[in-house]
C-alpha cells in the first residue's frame, strides 16, 4: 500500500516535470531531481539514517560524487518544494474523494495555517563552526486540510527571523471562494484579513491585542452556551473600511469554563463568515486549528522532519518537505484503513506511528527483495486504484494499527526551586526500593 501510494503522488517522471518547469537557476545534467527527493524520502522515512548513509547505500545508481550530491540538495530552491506539495496533495486527494466524504462546515472547504520552525542544526558549515548559539536553518508556512488531513501548500523560508506574516501573504495569494481559513491572532493583521476577504474566501482568526484597528462595534448578542463556555458576537467595521468587502465581519467572544494553559479566561475570534453561520458554530469549527499542532507532532515523532545534520537552509528544507510528501501517504493510508474496517470497526482510529512502524519494518525488505521492474505500480483512474487500496487494507490487522488511549495526566504545578536540587540526580533502584517499602 506504502509503494503504491508513493508511486501515485510521487512518480519519478512527474516530480522531473515540476522540477523542470519551476527551477529558476537550477538544472538538470546528471543527477534528476526525482534521485533526490528518492534519497530524501529514505530519509524522512527513517530507512536510512541520513542522507549520507542514504547515498552510499544506492552508490552503484547515483551517477555524481558525494560532493556534487550535496551541492544540488543545498540549491534546491523553494519553488519546486511549494509545487511538489501542491502537486502531490492534488493528486492524493483525487484519490481520497473516492471515500465517503466529511466536510466539518457543509459547502466550505477548510484551510488551517500556521508557522513551523526548524530546530537549531548541527554546526558542520564554516562560518558556523566559531559560533556558540544555536544556528537555526529556517521555517515554514504550512496550510492544512483538516478533513482529509492532508498539507496542501507549505511556503519554504529560508530566513529563520524572517516574520511569518510575510509568508502567509503567499499563501493566501491561492485563497479561493467556499474556503475558510483558521489562524493564530498572529495573523490577525489587515493586510492578511483584506486579501482573504478580497479574494471571496471566509476566514476565522484569533484576535489580536493590538491590530487591527476598529471603529465603534456593535452591541453584544445575547450569550449562547456551548460545550466548553459562552458564546456572544458582534458586528465590527475596520477604521479604515474598505468598500465591496460583505458581509460584514463579526467578533465571537468566547467566556471559557476552564482557562487555557495561558491563563486567557476568553478568546476572540474575528470572522467575515455570513450570518447562517452562528457564532457557536464558529466556535466550533476553530478548535479545529489545534489539528494542525497535532500534525506538526507527528510530523516530528513519527517521521524524520527535522534533520540536524543538514545545516544549510535549503538542505533543511528540502528533507522537512520530504516528510510532508510522506506524511500525506501516511494519511491517505490511515484514512483508507478505516473505511476497510468501518462496519466491524466503527471507533477505529488508526494510530500514524504504528502505521510509519509497520511500513518502515518491511519496506526495506521490498526494495531488496523485488528488483524497481518488478515493484507494483499505480493505475491512472483514481477510482481503481482506491478500490485496490480498500482491498488491500481489508487484510490489515485493526488492533496492531489502532491508537492507545490514555488519560489524561493530572496538572502539577512544578514551580520554582534551587538550582542545585534542579541539578541534583538520584538513583532509580534505589527510589523504587524505597517506594516499594513504603506500601502498606
Amino acid at each position: 500500500m506504502a509503494h503504491l501510494a508513493l508511486d501515485h503522488a510521487l512518480p519519478a517522471s512527474w516530480i522531473d516535470e515540476v522540477f523542470q518547469a519551476h527551477r529558476q537557476r537550477q538544472y538538470p545534467r546528471e543527477l534528476l531531481f526525482s534521485s533526490v527527493v528518492e534519497l530524501m524520502l529514505l530519509v524522512t522515512l527513517g530507512l536510512r539514517p541520513s542522507l549520507h548513509a542514504a547515498a552510499r547505500k544506492m552508490a552503484d545508481r547515483l551517477p555524481v560524487s558525494l560532493a556534487a550530491l550535496y551541492a544540488k540538495v543545498q540549491r534546491t530552491e523553494p519553488a519546486v518544494l511549494r509545487a511538489l506539495v501542491q502537486g502531490s496533495a492534488e493528486r492524493l486527494v483525487s484519490v481520497s474523494g473516492c471515500l465517503p466524504e466529511r466536510h466539518s462546515l457543509p459547502g466550505w472547504q477548510l484551510r488551517v495555517f500556521d508557522g513551523n520552525h526548524l530546530p537549531a542544526s548541527q554546526k558542520r558549515l564554516g562560518p558556523l563552526r566559531g559560533f556558540r548559539g544555536a544556528a537555526l536553518p529556517g521555517h515554514t508556512l504550512v496550510v492544512y486540510d483538516p478533513d482529509s488531513a492532508l498539507v496542501c501548500d507549505i511556503v519554504a523560508c529560508e530566513d529563520a527571523h524572517q516574520s511569518e506574516r510575510t509568508g502567509a501573504a503567499a499563501l493566501i495569494e491561492r485563497a479561493q471562494p467556499q474556503q475558510v481559513w483558521i489562524g493564530d491572532r498572529h495573523f490577525c493583521t489587515q493586510a492578511i484579513l483584506l486579501g482573504l476577504a478580497e479574494r471571496g474566501a471566509g476566514f476565522i482568526v484569533r484576535e489580536h491585542a493590538r491590530h487591527p484597528r476598529l471603529r465603534a462595534p456593535g452591541p453584544w448578542s445575547p450569550s449562547t452556551d456551548i460545550d466548553t463556555g459562552q458564546v456572544r458576537e458582534q458586528v465590527i467595521e475596520l477604521a479604515e473600511p474598505h468598500e465591496g468587502l460583505s458581509p460584514p465581519w463579526r467578533r465571537i467572544e468566547i467566556a471559557l469554563h476552564t482557562p487555557t494553559d495561558a491563563g486567557d479566561q476568553t478568546i476572540v475570534l474575528w470572522s467575515n463568515l455570513p450570518a447562517q453561520i452562528d457564532a457557536p458554530t464558529l466556535a466550533r469549527l476553530y478548535r479545529q486549528r489545534w489539528r494542525i499542532e497535532g500534525m506538526f507532532g507527528r510530523l516530528e515523532s513519527v517521521l524524520n522532519s527535522e534533520i540536524k545534520t543538514l545545516g544549510h537552509p535549503r538542505a533543511a528544507l528540502l528533507g522537512f518537505a520530504a516528510a510532508v510528501l510522506a506524511y500525506n501517504v501516511l494519511a491517505l493510508l490511515k484514512q483508507f484503513i478505516e473505511q476497510a474496517h468501518r462496519q466491524t470497526h466503527p471507533e477505529l482510529d488508526v494510530s500514524t506511528y504504528h502505521l510509519a512502524v509497520d511500513i518502515t519494518s518491511d519496506y526495506g525488505t521490498l526494495l531488496r527483495m523485488l528488483p524497481p521492474e518488478q515493484l507494483p505500480r499505480a493505475g491512472p483512474d483514481p477510482r481503481q486504484f482506491a478500490q485496490h487500496l480498500l482491498l488491500l487494507a481489508r487484510r490489515m490487522s485493526p488492533k496492531q494499527l489502532a491508537t492507545s488511549k490514555r488519560k489524561p495526566k493530572p496538572p502539577q504545578a512544578k514551580g520554582y526551586v534551587d538550582g542545585s536540587i534542579a541539578r541534583s540526580h538520584v538513583s532509580t533502584a534505589r527510589v523504587l526500593k524505597q517506594a516499594a517499602l513504603k506500601r502498606p
